[in-house]
């Protein structure tokens, strides 16, 4: 009650201890405090807020950053004008939204409100008012998944900071680095280890040309989000230094996504490739999945599948997509006919297609263990900046962290 009405002030005693004292919420700040108080402090500092709307539907919330999720769906408020529901449409949305950055079996979280014409809408499904029934349930299906789909890809980096409490109030301009020390160092002694006297001179030598510079350029390149490379750290993570202090990156989970975006971009401007059978296949499904194939004949073929109704309960399929010959056809097809039956479309045949690309993107990422230059790791930075979902590697597994510099004075004891 107290996330679907917020500018109601909520007070909770239990046992004579006040549990929770929520003022009313007047700005956005009031509103992030009510968040951490009621969801937790870690779920507030992962949000992305949502707020879309079409000519009927209107959308407002927050859901948390895929590097946030649950082991449990225990952490998911949905609100439909201002009420309370658990819906399985709504959950099928919004797993599809979600489905490209989440580990297999993790769960999203997130606090959403719907609003839609009340006559659109039947409350009186369940005894206790959970499960509703919209009236035009595939049209609120697909804007639910198309609002969230496009708020969670155009997370960038710079985005997800603000979002993390991050956002610069000041930014400083350095010129970006041509030569990192352990560059600077490999070139001048080779595999030599250098003594505490000449890494000291190495240092000072970097730091008078990097000093002539900053003052020779006052008008220097505003720091990217991301930073720039200064070392590449066991052949694994990448270290660059931004406005905040640290950035630590997985250069292999990260170029993962960046292989693997381009790839789901070169494929959907493209015509899905159909594989003809050998052996075409004959099967039984229903009447109304049967009038469901008939109906939608160009659907099926833009998505790389030909087939033809045979009889009133009787399909056969001639060809498949080239990416999912090795997939069970039938199975697959018959699980595409139950989504359009039950929600109203499917995106199984996507999801396959993507977890094909994704293999494929896997093999031709970097490598653990391959040495880059300073340029390429700042190429592969910018790359990052400029991908829809970096944040998150194909699986799942966040691509980058931030260390600023309060925390890393922490770690050292600083200022105490």
């Amino acid at each position: 009650m107290a996330l679907s009405h917020p500018p109601v002030a909520f007070r909770l005693i239990h046992n004579q201890k006040v549990i929770y004292q929520l003022p009313s919420v007047r700005t956005a700040e009031d509103q992030l405090r009510r968040l951490a108080t009621v969801c937790g402090k870690s779920f507030a500092d992962s949000l992305v807020e949502i707020d879309a709307g079409s000519d009927s539907l209107q959308l407002q919330g927050w859901v948390a950053l895929p590097t946030f999720n649950r082991s449990q769906a225990d952490m998911q408020y949905f609100f439909v004008n201002q009420r309370m529901v658990r819906d399985k449409l709504i959950n099928h949305a919004v797993r599809q939204a979600y489905q490209d950055v989440l580990f297999h079996g993790r769960h999203p979280a997130y606090v959403l409100a719907l609003t839609m014409d009340a006559r659109e809408l039947d409350v009186n499904v369940h005894p206790q008012k959970h499960e509703v029934r919209f009236r035009n349930s595939r049209s609120v299906h697909d804007f639910l998944f198309r609002s969230l789909h496009q708020a969670l890809a155009q997370v960038q980096p710079q985005q997800q900071r603000e979002s993390h409490g991050f956002a610069l109030t000041e930014r400083l301009s350095v010129p970006a680095p041509q030569q990192s020390g352990l560059a600077f160092q490999q070139a001048r002694y080779g595999d030599r280890s250098p003594t505490v006297r000449e890494q000291m001179q190495s240092y000072a030598a970097l730091l008078t040309p990097a000093l002539a510079t900053a003052e020779a350029e006052p008008e220097a390149q505003t720091v990217p989000p991301l930073g720039y490379a200064i070392a590449q750290l066991k052949g694994i993570y990448i270290l660059a230094e931004n406005s905040d202090g640290l950035i630590v990156v997985d250069m292999h989970a990260a170029h993962e996504r960046i292989v693997y975006e381009r790839m789901k971009q070169n494929a959907e401007s493209e015509d899905v490739i159909a594989q003809p059978l050998l052996v075409p296949i004959t099967f039984n499904v229903s009447q109304a999945e049967a009038d469901l194939v008939e109906e939608n004949q160009d659907f099926f073929r833009h998505l790389g599948f030909n087939l033809e109704r045979l009889g009133p309960e009787q399909i056969r399929l001639r060809a498949v997509p080239a990416l999912l010959k090795n997939a069970d056809s039938e199975q697959l097809l018959r699980d595409v006919l139950a989504d359009f039956i039950e929600h109203g479309q499917s995106s199984r045949i996507q999801a396959y297609q993507n977890e094909m690309l994704a293999t494929m993107a896997c093999h031709a990422s970097v490598r653990a263990n391959r040495l880059l230059s300073i340029d390429e790791m700042n190429a592969l930075l910018r790359d990052i900046e400029s991908t829809e979902r970096s944040g998150q590697c194909n699986h799942g597994r966040p691509t980058w962290k931030q260390l600023s510099l309060d925390q890393l004075d922490k770690l050292f004891l600083r200022g105490q």
